[in-house]
């Protein structure tokens, strides 16, 4: 299959009558927020709305080596021989910085290897959380600090396959790991974010109801099925639990800075090719 790069287009699935799913390029997406500066996956359209707001969409792949993470800066798409299909390649080459009052990126190792420890507390710990959330606050206002992603010297293509079936409203999303590099790789993540203003409320097979704060920053699912809801465009996107994977749920709304809701899958990467359905509904 042949594989084109796009530049300014945009590709469509409709969903329903007001409803649809759309993939386009960086500059269209979350416009105001940090993350605008990263390729996004699919981001939900409600009644001419874009719901995404900083979450980066369905189906958005991520790599992890050890504290460092790379994300998507760019995409290429194939020409698309099914309406409701469409392969991707994501172009993982970008990684997140701080920028002081000069707006330059802070390149001090110690800075990061304490960011990076207080985040994996952050996860861990939920007890810390309020804690450490106020302590980056009045850290980032003390020191004009700001999130920028640049070049991060590398570019690790991954390709990935969406299937829109608009009738049960199912997102097929299949991954290819096989191209990863060998060495030094410890996680590969796919994310499946809206926005958080929009998606305020998490559900799950088991029964748990959560709402907002109450959602938590970064915590693991156990329920064969998970659910945000949007209350405001009566949607809900449901995710499963599936093998070789850890599902985890999140939401984060702070200020102009954050302000996304939904899920990841973290996968070994042994893993060679991951699939999975993605369940968007009107709530009844």
């Amino acid at each position: 299959m042949s594989i084109e790069a796009i530049s300014d287009m945009e590709i469509t699935f409709p969903l329903s009558a007001d409803a649809l799913l759309k993939l386009a390029p960086v500059a269209q997406n979350g416009a105001g927020y940090p993350t605008s500066q990263l390729q996004k996956g699919l981001v939900l359209i409600s009644a001419g709305q874009e719901l995404a707001e900083e979450g980066v969409g369905f189906g958005v792949p991520l790599l992890k080596f050890g504290l460092k993470t790379i994300f998507p800066g760019a995409i290429e798409l194939s020409d698309r021989k099914e309406s409701q299909e469409i392969t991707a390649v994501y172009h993982l080459n970008l990684e997140e910085w701080l920028t002081g009052r000069n707006r330059r990126s802070l390149r001090s190792v110690p800075l990061y290897r304490i960011k990076n420890r207080l985040e994996d507390l952050y996860r861990r710990f939920p007890v810390t959380r309020q804690f450490l959330t106020a302590l980056s606050n009045v850290m980032r206002w003390g020191f004009s600090w700001q999130n920028i992603y640049e070049y991060a010297g590398c570019d690790y293509p991954l390709r990935v396959h969406y299937t829109v079936d608009s009738q049960p409203g199912i997102l097929g999303v299949e991954l290819d790991f096989s191209k990863l590099p060998e060495h030094g790789l410890t996680e590969v993540v796919v994310m499946n974010e809206q926005g958080a203003h929009y998606f305020d409320t998490y559900t799950d097979s088991r029964g748990t109801l959560l709402q907002g704060e109450a959602i938590g920053g970064w915590d693991e699912v156990t329920a064969e099925n998970a659910s945000f809801l949007s209350r405001s465009h009566q949607l809900i996107f449901t995710l499963p639990r599936i093998e070789g994977a850890r599902l985890f749920r999140g939401r984060e709304l702070i200020g102009t800075r954050l302000a996304w809701a939904g899920f990841g899958y973290s996968f070994a990467p042994i893993s060679q090719h991951v699939a999975y359905k993605l369940k968007i509904e009107r709530l009844p």
